[in-house]
C-alpha cells in the first residue's frame, strides 16, 4: 500500500485531481447509485403516502389499542397496512438491486393502483397517477435488478411471514365471534393463525361462518404458497452461489503461471484475449463485474482490478504479462502500480484511450503502452491528408515503451 501511496504522490496536484474528477464523474453517472437508489426512494414515499392516506390519523390510536391487545380493525384497514408495511421494506431490498425485491415491489404497486382505482380513497387520482408512473419506472429498469443476494432474499422472506401473520391474526381477531369457541384477544388469535398457517389444525378452533371459512381457506393457502416461496428464495441464492463457485473452480484448474492476465472487458481486451487463446496461450480475464454471457470456458477472475488481492488470485505475481485494457485511462494506471505492488517478473501493458492521458500514463512506468485509439485518429489525418504513412511510424504510435521502464526480452 505504501508503494501505492509513492506512485500517486509522484502525479502533480492537477493531475490528482483530474484523476478525482474522472472518478467522481463515472461514480454521479454510473451504475452504482442509479437507477435502484431513485427507485427505492420512490417506493418507500409511495408506502408513507399510502399509509398516511388511508390510515392517518387512526395509525397512533389503532398502535395504542393494539399494544393494550384490543385494537378497533376495521375491514379497510389491513390491505393498506400491509401494502404500506410492504413497500418500506421492499425498498430496502431494491437499494441492494435484488431481482426478488423488485418482482415484490411491482406487485405491491399494481396492488395499490388497483386499490386506488376502485376504492374511494382522499386524493385518490394523485395516487393512481403516482403508482402508476412507479409501475413504468420499475418496468423500465427491470435489467438492473439482476442480483440474487442470500440477505434480499431473508428480507423478502421476513417481510412475506410477516405480512402474513399480520394479515391472519388480525383478521381473526376481526371475524372472533364467527369461529366457535369465539376468539376474544389477540394472543388467541395469533394462535389460531400459527397453527393454520402451518396447517397443523388441531381442530380446537373452528370457523362456523362462510366468511370464517372463506378467511381459513386464504390464510392455509397463504400459508403455504409464503412458506414455500420464502424458503425457495432463500435457499436459491445459497446454492446458486455455491455452484458458482463451482463452477469458478472448474474454469479456474488452469495453472496460473506463466500465462497472460487481460484486465478489462473493453473491445481491445475482447480481442487481446481471444488471439491470445488462438494461439494456444493461457489467458486469465479479470473483470469487475461478472458476465452476462456464458464463459464455461474461459478462466475468469471476478473484482476490483485494481485490488492487490484481486491480481494475486488472477495470478498476475506469476503471469507473463499483465494487460491493463479497461475504457478508463487513470483506472489502467492504477491496475500498473497495483501489479508493480505485487512483486513478480510480469510484464505490464497499459492500453490508453485519450491522447491527453498517454504522458500522465507513461509516469507510472508500464513496460508497454499500447494506444490503438489514438493512431486510428493519427492514420486517418494522415489518410486524409495524403500524407505517407510507413510501418515504423505504425509500430511507434501502437507500441509505445515507457522510457522509464526497461525493456524486457
Amino acid at each position: 500500500m505504501a508503494f501505492l501511496q509513492q506512485r500517486w504522490m509522484r502525479f502533480s496536484g492537477a493531475q490528482r485531481a483530474r484523476i478525482a474528477a474522472q472518478r467522481l464523474h463515472r461514480l454521479a453517472r454510473g451504475p452504482l447509485w442509479f437507477p435502484h437508489v431513485p427507485l427505492a426512494l420512490l417506493l418507500a414515499l409511495g408506502g408513507i403516502w399510502l399509509l398516511q392516506v388511508d390510515l392517518g390519523a387512526r395509525w397512533a390510536p389503532f398502535v395504542r389499542e393494539l399494544l393494550a391487545g384490543q385494537p378497533g380493525i376495521t375491514p379497510n384497514l389491513l390491505p393498506p397496512l400491509l401494502i404500506g408495511s410492504g413497500m418500506l421494506t421492499m425498498a430496502l431490498g431494491l437499494l441492494l438491486r435484488s431481482r426478488v425485491a423488485w418482482v415484490m415491489a411491482l406487485l405491491l404497486a399494481a396492488t395499490a393502483a388497483v386499490s386506488m382505482l376502485f376504492g374511494t380513497h382522499r386524493n385518490g387520482h394523485l395516487l393512481l397517477g403516482y403508482f402508476l408512473l412507479l409501475l413504468a419506472l420499475l418496468s423500465a429498469a427491470w435489467r438492473q435488478f439482476d442480483h440474487a443476494s442470500i440477505t434480499a432474499s431473508t428480507l423478502f422472506a421476513l417481510t412475506s411471514v410477516v405480512m402474513l401473520v399480520l394479515y391472519a391474526t388480525l383478521g381473526t381477531y376481526y371475524l372472533g365471534a364467527e369461529f366457535k369457541p369465539p376468539v376474544t384477544d389477540l394472543m388467541t388469535a395469533l394462535y389460531f393463525a400459527m397453527v393454520t398457517m402451518t396447517t397443523v389444525g388441531y381442530g380446537d378452533i373452528a370457523p362456523h361462518t362462510s366468511e370464517a371459512r372463506l378467511f381459513t381457506i386464504s390464510v392455509i393457502v397463504l400459508g403455504v404458497a409464503v412458506f414455500a416461496t420464502s424458503l425457495t428464495a432463500v435457499i436459491a441464492p445459497m446454492v446458486g452461489n455455491s455452484l458458482q463457485r463451482i463452477v469458478n473452480r472448474k474454469g479456474g484448474r488452469m495453472k496460473r503461471e506463466h500465462h497472460f492476465v487481460v484486465v478489462g472487458n473493453s473491445p481491445l481486451a475482447i480481442n487481446t484475449w481471444r488471439e491470445l487463446a488462438r494461439r494456444g496461450q493461457g489467458v486469465t480475464r479479470l473483470l469487475r463485474q461478472s458476465p452476462s454471457e456464458d464463459m464455461q470456458d474461459v478462466d475468469l477472475v471476478v473484482g476490483d482490478p485494481g485490488s492487490v488481492d484481486v491480481l494475486r488470485e488472477a495470478g498476475a505475481h506469476q503471469a507473463t504479462a499483465v494487460m491493463a485494457m479497461l475504457d478508463d485511462d487513470s483506472e489502467n494506471a492504477f491496475v500498473v502500480l497495483a501489479v508493480r505492488e505485487l512483486g513478480g517478473s510480469a510484464r505490464t501493458v497499459a492500453a490508453v484511450n485519450d491522447a491527453a492521458h498517454l504522458a500522465r500514463v507513461k509516469l507510472v512506468q508500464p513496460d508497454v503502452v499500447i494506444a490503438p485509439q489514438i493512431l486510428g485518429g493519427e492514420l486517418a489525418a494522415m489518410l486524409m491528408c495524403g500524407e505517407e504513412v510507413k510501418a515504423d511510424f505504425v509500430m511507434q504510435r501502437v507500441f509505445q515503451k515507457s522510457a522509464a521502464a526497461p525493456v524486457k526480452g
